[in-house]
């Protein structure tokens, strides 16, 4: 038992219907689509860059559907998907890159800068620049995707206790932990909310929260997506924005569903 197959599995049922909603594009993704950047992450990272079974890729950025990407598609090819807080300063960042060592950093606009800082801090093999991010050296993501099959990967062994993926406590006494999730607790997680919290298909919620944190991830995210349900996905959060995706939500629910 693992949870490399959560979206394939999904998309099997509801291929087309529509998982995503990107509030800083506009665009919308099926769960077909969403199912396919997947696999491309998958097969992206897997070749030309050589990610195995347990390498670490870390992510920072703010939120958009690249979340996604890594999170189902490394769990994909058995890799640890590793978001990094962008809240933390350049030397708090380096410190948490140093410890999980990943093999692959992915590195948003916003974070050009702070990533600028880190380089004399750390090592990293490959650095990846998401949407347009100006990085000497990098590989862009937008090209490494377009270049990579849509094909699911073949899986490595798996099993409940293959780590899916590696988030940072705070430090609040000391220096920040990496908490290992299982595959087993993804899982069993979407299955523990969706039934506690009655959701279904018919279900829409905002994400405003960042996706490097575990609320943002497993309360909001991928158990609605297990359920079949639609997301609302904002870059962060600010509060009119999050006042108008509230509503936007309710007036795009259908009369049986909930928030």
């Amino acid at each position: 038992m693992h949870a490399a197959d959560l979206l394939t599995s999904r998309t099997r049922l509801t291929p087309d219907r529509e998982a995503l909603f990107d509030l800083a594009t506009g665009r919308r993704f099926t769960y077909a689509q969403l199912n396919a950047r997947a696999n491309r992450l998958a097969n992206f990272m897997r070749e030309p860059l050589g990610v195995q079974a347990v390498d670490r890729v870390s992510m920072l950025a703010h939120n958009s559907v690249a979340y996604l990407d890594m999170f189902y598609g490394l769990a994909k090819i058995g890799a640890i998907f590793t978001p990094l807080n962008w809240r933390l300063t350049a030397a708090e960042l380096s410190y948490i890159v140093s410890d999980c060592m990943p093999s692959v950093m992915v590195v948003g606009p916003e974070f050009a800068g702070v990533w600028t800082e880190m380089q004399s801090m750390i090592s990293v093999q490959h650095v990846i620049s998401l949407d347009g991010a100006v990085i000497d050296g990098a590989v862009s993501y937008d090209a490494g995707m377009l270049a990579a099959s849509a094909a699911e990967p073949v899986r490595p062994p798996l099993d409940d206790e293959s780590p899916y993926c590696l988030l940072y406590t705070s430090g609040t006494t000391g220096k920040p932990k990496g908490a290992v999730l299982p595959h087993r607790h993804i899982l069993w997680n979407c299955i523990n909310t969706v039934v506690s919290w009655g959701l279904s298909e018919n279900d829409v919620s905002p994400v405003l929260t960042p996706l490097f944190h575990a609320g943002g991830l497993f309360a909001f995210l991928t158990p609605l997506l297990y359920a079949g349900g639609r997301i609302i996905l904002a870059k962060g959060f600010d509060a009119e924005q999050s006042l108008r995706a509230v509503s936007y939500t309710h007036l795009t629910l259908p009369t049986n569903s909930s928030v």
